[in-house]
């Protein structure tokens, strides 16, 4: 008799962090902040093209998933790359331009979190309001 038991495979998921700050102290209109985390996931799959999780992410585009986070400030979005770093997650930070101000990050593609860089995502971000 044939097991049915299949392994619950947890999807490759895209985490993208936007600045808060820019709505709430720099008034940015929503649509700017929208694109910022546009720009940011459209960005890191451009960059990471040619990796395997990006090229799956890909394959079905009806069935993407993205968390879409907030952090507080430019510091505390700089101190949560910082903290990711050691992990080695595929990352892109967006720098609007000409402003020259830093936006918003995008992560390539990730299937699972560690425990640990699921508390450091909890420490510095939450889910975008």
């Amino acid at each position: 008799m044939a097991s049915s038991l299949t392994a619950i495979v947890e999807p490759l998921t895209m985490f993208i962090v936007v600045r808060k700050d820019l709505s709430k102290t720099l008034k940015w209109p929503t649509g700017s902040v929208i694109a910022q985390a546009c720009h940011a996931s459209t960005a890191v799959l451009h960059t990471t093209r040619d990796e395997p999780n990006t090229k799956e992410y890909l394959k079905d585009l009806h069935s993407m998933h993205k968390v879409v986070l907030e952090t507080k400030n430019l510091d505390s979005l700089e101190k949560l790359v910082t903290a990711l770093e050691p992990h080695q997650i595929p990352l892109l930070k967006w720098t609007e331009q000409p402003e020259n101000i830093v936006t918003a990050f995008a992560t390539s593609p990730i299937r699972g979190r560690s425990p640990e860089v699921k508390d450091i995502f909890k420490k510095y971000c939450s889910l975008y309001r």
